[in-house]
């Protein structure tokens, strides 16, 4: 080979290596250092569907840590009007999903000695029971998730579903009481675009696009489940606290995640 045409080739190869480089350098600094920041869509406009996700349970003697049970789902504060210009305040608890079977996500505050059941039930919204189960009850106080996986339960897109979840604790030989969060799921069909994002990015970078598109269930639980895998991963952490703290959940930030079984 001629030395111009050595040259020639050296310089072709140079330039396509530095402009390969320019156009993948920002796209992997834009997946690395992109946040977690939850973009909550509008509230149903319906406004007879309340919900509890645990800031006003009780802090009694039976908790280990002085947080309630509590539901790690959006809390919307709205105002009704009543006659004579009056008005009152309702809180709806309530979230998006885009697959058949999302998980839920709850702290429990209890020690384990005293927690007797943990019941989940799953209803239409004309209140008929499609699902209820038993979950074992944890180790210690935690944050556990359900999961709708392997079980007869299904959602259908845009249609709203109630939860509960129960738990039956015995402070005491004489008391007993049944503590509960409940609140809303829908799930919403994705449309090709976003889905063909979600299929090229890693779990990571899921997260990151489930929750600026308002797809709390599903930003949660890829989260929540990379955090599982990866407990000493300080990047991950620090994605968790910023995704719980855009809906108000800084207190249960610190709390450990562990599994549990039906």
């Amino acid at each position: 080979m001629k030395p111009f045409n050595r040259q020639l080739v050296f310089k072709t190869s140079f330039i396509l290596i530095l402009i390969i480089s320019c156009l993948s350098a920002p796209i992997a600094l834009q997946a690395k250092s992109m946040p977690v920041r939850f973009n909550p869509p509008p509230p149903p406009p319906d406004r007879g569907a309340p919900g509890n996700r645990g800031e006003g349970a009780s802090r009694g003697e039976c908790i280990s840590s002085n947080l309630p049970l509590t539901a790690l789902v959006p809390s919307y504060e709205q105002s009704l009007s009543l006659q004579k210009g009056e008005t009152s305040t309702m809180t709806q608890v309530w979230g998006l999903t885009s697959v058949e079977q999302p998980s839920f996500w709850f702290y429990l505050p209890y020690n384990q000695s005293l927690i007797q059941a943990i019941e989940f039930v799953l209803q239409t919204d004309n209140n008929k029971t499609i699902y209820r189960t038993n979950i074992s009850i944890p180790p210690k106080s935690a944050i556990i998730g359900v999961s709708l996986k392997e079980t007869p339960a299904s959602l259908e897109i845009d249609k709203r579903y109630r939860w509960f979840l129960k738990v039956r604790v015995a402070c005491n030989s004489q008391q007993t009481t049944l503590d509960y969060v409940e609140g809303w799921v829908q799930r919403v069909n994705l449309k090709t675009a976003l889905s063909d994002r979600l299929k090229q990015a890693t779990p990571q970078q899921q997260a990151v696009i489930y929750a600026q598109e308002g797809i709390w269930y599903d930003a949660l639980t890829s989260l929540a489940e990379l955090r599982l895998a990866n407990p000493q991963d300080s990047v991950l952490a620090e994605d968790w606290k910023n995704l719980l703290a855009t809906i108000g959940l800084e207190k249960v930030v610190a709390q450990p995640l562990v599994r549990v079984t039906r």
